[in-house]
């Protein structure tokens, strides 16, 4: 079904008669869902609010809401926004006629035939990239600058130092990886999951041969397999690189060209310790799954997570596991309380930076709550992630939703204070960012703009 999101807004959301729900437009004192791909989310980044507006009594104050770009939704192209790293910079794809083109904080950029997706930011928020099309060719626009043009372009990447800009293109019939405007290699060869190192002075890169697959590293060329698994992982030092591989029917972990014992099946949660020394992976034997560290099996589950964290300090690691319709996290081999549900996103389980503390989300019932060093906070109806320790390890802050006449009220919680209220949809979420040590800053959206918002810490 097609909706006019626009007719939509101003016909009953303005007059609070509907309210972005759960990915769609729901009628208040009503089960009819209207499904569309709405004003949800922003990558996990914003927080929507329609309208804003604040219920009983806060524990937080807002200091400010700084206006950082205006929506026109009528040539708004839906699921195409992202946000910046630092939370302040907003840039989606536009429509107009037959011409798409890229808005970065409200400023429109050069119509073109087509644009491509993800819009990305650099690492440091000042760059933009992304790939539009140009009669039937495709480039790069970097910076507002067009690049070489090619017949396709895909997955544009900026190194973390935000000086370098990497992504595969085509040519005819053959691939091209290009590296601060340079071709690096040129053949038929298909090209797949590009990555930088940390320190951004390496590259490595999928590249298929045939009917094989072989990893390549600044330039070299390690050993063809079956299939190789994405992602590719460098370590924070930047000198050791790891990923999954498959030879036959056995999968095994890759690390500085090494291959690891040989299992039924290898998870794509390969980590790395923040020194670099440990590893960690998830491995299956048969039916049960467990977590090898350092070469290590740990006990067997029924199931494993989707992802292993290491603490800052290297010396703990902790994941979610389950046994018997049960979920429970992990710590240094030790179980915790076991619960209906443990959240399984990246930022739902995580270590405080001081390493000593572990905050998790956890199902009890149909109701959600956040455990803090074993102690369970409120129950809510929903927990929006992640969760965020503040740099001196003191607080701990995320979303959480309760329902109210089918509204969902959705707030900021830090250190079980709840701040001021939004009406927003439940993917609507934003990530919350610490400032000073009293005010965190998080994206709101309102009356079709969005918001930049800093709250004071009562």
């Amino acid at each position: 079904m097609e909706i006019n999101l626009k007719k939509y807004y101003n016909k009953n959301i303005k007059r609070n008669r509907y309210v972005i729900h759960e990915g769609g437009i729901m009628k208040l004192g009503k089960q009819s869902y209207l499904y569309v791909l709405a004003i949800v989310c922003f990558l996990g980044v914003i927080s929507i609010a329609l309208p804003m507006t604040t219920h009983g009594k806060s524990a937080n104050k807002v200091v400010s809401e700084k206006l950082i770009t205006k929506l026109d939704l009528s040539s708004w192209n839906m699921g195409t926004a992202t946000v910046s790293p630092d939370n302040k910079h907003v840039a989606f794809g536009g429509t107009k006629g037959h011409k798409q083109f890229v808005v970065v904080d409200g400023k429109e950029g050069k119509h073109y035939d087509g644009v491509g997706t993800p819009i990305i930011f650099s690492p440091d928020s000042r760059r933009v990239a992304y790939a539009a099309k140009i009669g039937k060719k495709w480039c790069a626009v970097v910076d507002g600058v067009e690049e070489k043009h090619y017949d396709g372009i895909g997955e544009v990447v900026f190194s973390p130092d935000n000086k370098r800009l990497a992504y595969k293109a085509k040519s005819g019939n053959k691939w091209v990886v290009v590296v601060d405007r340079e071709e690096k290699k040129n053949s038929e060869a298909l090209v797949a999951s590009l990555v930088f190192s940390p320190d951004s002075k390496r590259m490595a890169y999928v590249e298929q041969k045939g009917n094989k697959w072989i990893v390549v590293v600044d330039g070299k060329k390690g050993k063809l397999y079956d299939r190789i698994g994405a992602p590719l992982i460098f370590s924070p030092d930047s000198k050791r690189l790891s990923y999954r591989a498959q030879t036959g029917n056995k999968q095994f972990v890759v690390i500085d060209e090494k291959e690891e014992k040989h299992y039924d099946r290898v998870g794509n949660t390969l980590a790395f310790s923040p020194n670099s020394k440990r590893v960690a992976y998830v491995a299956q034997t048969d039916s049960k799954q467990f977590v090898v560290v350092d070469g290590k099996e740990g006990k067997q589950y029924e199931q494993i997570g989707s992802f292993i964290v290491f603490s800052p300090d290297n010396r703990r690691v902790a994941y979610v596991a389950q046994t018997n319709d049960e979920q429970f996290v992990v710590i240094d081999g030790k179980e915790e309380k076991h619960y209906n549900g443990i959240g399984d996103s990246l930022g739902s389980l995580v270590f405080s930076p001081d390493s000593k503390r572990v905050a998790y989300v956890a199902r009890i019932g149909n109701k959600w709550c956040v455990i803090v060093d074993k102690a369970e906070e409120k129950l809510y109806d929903q927990i929006g992630g992640p969760i965020v320790f503040s740099p001196d390890s003191t607080r701990v802050g995320y979303h959480a939703s309760l329902k109210e006449n089918n509204w969902d009220k959705w707030f900021m919680v830090v250190n079980r204070k709840e701040g001021n209220e939004y009406t927003f949809g439940a993917n609507g979420v934003g990530k919350i960012i610490f400032g000073l040590p009293d005010v965190i800053h998080y994206l709101i959206l309102k009356d079709e703009s969005i918001y930049f918002v800093e709250e004071k810490i009562e």
